[in-house]
């Protein structure tokens, strides 16, 4: 397997995303997801995992767990924790993301969206590791709640086809489906 490094960023966007209603809201930053998604990026290799939030309580939280973990007493506890969590980049928003990854790269990322509701998908992990090999930056960008609003699907480079079970019920954790697609684009499927 290849490590993807600095071709691959993960960013979970916590605003603007929807609530169940279709109303866009700001999401709260779960540690769970902060800690399953930096190890699944370590594990497969991603550069960077940005957690998104205008929020200011938010990102508190978020520095405080990554303090704890990169250079507290969790660091010495579990150092495999502190690696993974140290991929871990705090963001007000996406564009300063795209910021971020466009001058570390020296040019504009391609940005690639998912949704479990996504309609007119046009990437599958497939093309999307084949991407990440062409050597051309890429964020893939996950939502919370119910999902990333219209406005940043409209306005994504690509759209990763969701994953889906066999039955109608479609609603992942978040950091199962980052999983799950590091996985795919991992080993191609």
């Amino acid at each position: 397997m290849r490590s993807y490094g600095a071709n691959m960023a993960v960013a979970l966007v916590h605003y603007p995303v929807m609530d169940k209603n279709g109303q866009t809201i700001a999401a709260a930053v779960t540690s769970l997801d902060l800690h399953d998604i930096a190890r699944a990026c370590k594990t497969f290799g991603v550069g960077n995992f940005y957690v998104v939030t205008p929020l200011t309580d938010q990102q508190e939280l978020v520095r405080q767990i990554i303090d704890h973990w990169v250079t507290g007493a969790g660091a010495r506890y579990n150092p495999d924790r502190q690696s993974a969590l140290g991929l871990i980049r705090l963001k007000a928003s996406l564009p300063d993301v795209m910021d971020e990854c466009r001058a570390a790269a020296g040019r504009k990322p391609y940005t690639v969206v998912t949704s479990a509701r996504m309609e007119n998908s046009d990437l599958t992990c497939q093309d999307l590791k084949r991407l990440v090999q062409e050597d051309h930056p890429v964020v893939l960008v996950f939502g919370t709640a119910w999902g990333l609003v219209p406005e940043i699907m409209a306005g994504a480079d690509f759209r990763l086809a969701p994953i889906t079970g066999p039955g109608e019920y479609n609603h992942l954790a978040v950091r199962s489906a980052v999983s799950i697609i590091l996985d795919r684009i991992s080993n191609g499927q």
